[in-house]
């Protein structure tokens, strides 16, 4: 099938005027996702230390490129914004694959440990696994990866550490609603209307929590979880510790992604909302903070993962458009 031609999209994100604010622009879409256009194919990677990971296809041409997402804080491939991205992946026959953090896809996986923010150790060696994969069926084929929110974070700390060698790997990246600088957008979810998004996060994390505590008896404290209120306590007693941090303040400091901007050098798009609620707009990093390599998109308005256009009841067309216009028109170069 011959190749058909991603329109150039060059227009800022507008929001619509019956959707105004940014927590109305980020639960809207949550809770409207949009239909699923097209049939996941569900393949189990077998890990050495004993865990799984399990990776959602989407299929396409095989001489087409692969798009690669990750997902964000207790997402997946249902989650809406990968939903709308992938529906127009398929206008073009592009292939797309999800890889789902450990513990995300459904079904628990088996360690103590889960995922965090700044694991850029496990981003490189699924993308190694799945670009290895790919390349055995299409060595030519380019491979994108999208990353958002939490996933994005990873996926930016991944790129700036690898610098140069990450264009042996990958064409083009973009990442949506990034907290690019974890101890802000852990603040930011602390205060206000943005607890409601907190209490929804930690009903997850906690449930999952207790989950591995009865499978691990005095992995953490019981009583502790149960006193949980915020991303920082849970970080504290959960997460930082079953990743090797200190604390909460050492595992955000180091895992925050803001601090590799600079030393990206494969062509990366990064979208954030001036009005995201996890991601206060004065965080967000200036052009000479980044490299040349890195396009800032940070529109006024769109809320986290959110960016929903045109006449009620909307649709996800912006994001998609934007992403899609990037790889094709802004990534040519980079293709092996």
């Amino acid at each position: 099938m011959p190749a058909i031609t991603v329109p150039l999209c060059t227009e800022p994100y507008t929001a619509p005027s019956w959707l105004p604010g940014g927590n109305a622009q980020t639960l809207y879409p949550y809770f409207n996702k949009p239909a699923q256009l097209f049939t996941y194919r569900r393949e189990r990677w077998e890990l050495d230390d004993g865990d799984f990971i399990d990776v959602d296809w989407a299929d396409g041409s095989t001489d087409a490129p692969l798009v690669i997402f990750f997902h964000g804080l207790e997402g997946g491939s249902s989650s809406h914004y990968i939903l709308s991205i992938i529906n127009d992946l398929r206008n073009y026959n592009w292939r797309s694959a999800v890889i789902h953090f450990r513990g995300c896809s459904g079904i628990p996986n088996r360690l103590s440990r889960a995922y965090h923010a700044g694991d850029s150790i496990e981003i490189d060696w699924m993308l190694q696994r799945i670009i290895n994969q790919t390349q055995a069926v299409s060595a030519t084929q380019s491979v994108y990866v999208i990353g958002v929110s939490l996933g994005g974070n990873a996926l930016l700390k991944w790129l700036g550490e690898k610098g140069e060698h990450a264009k042996e790997m990958v064409a083009g990246v973009a990442t949506v609603s990034v907290p690019l600088d974890l101890a802000a957008a852990g603040s930011a979810l602390d205060v206000g209307f943005n607890q409601v998004y907190t209490r929804h996060f930690l009903d997850t994390l906690k449930d999952k929590a207790f989950d591995k505590l009865a499978q691990f008896p005095g992995l953490f404290d019981a009583q502790a979880l149960k006193k949980c209120a915020s991303i920082y306590d849970f970080d504290n007693l959960v997460t930082a510790p079953l990743h090797g941090f200190r604390s909460t303040d050492d595992y955000w400091q180091q895992s925050s992604s803001k601090q590799w901007l600079e030393h990206i050098k494969v062509p990366t798009l990064v979208i954030n909302a001036r009005n995201d609620p996890f991601m206060p707009a004065s965080a967000l990093p200036s052009q000479h903070e980044v490299s040349s390599a890195v396009t800032l998109e940070f529109p006024q308005e769109g809320g986290h993962a959110g960016f929903m256009q045109g006449p009620f009841p909307g649709k996800l067309s912006w994001l998609p458009q934007k992403i899609l216009s990037f790889f094709y028109h802004n990534c040519q170069q980079n293709e092996r």
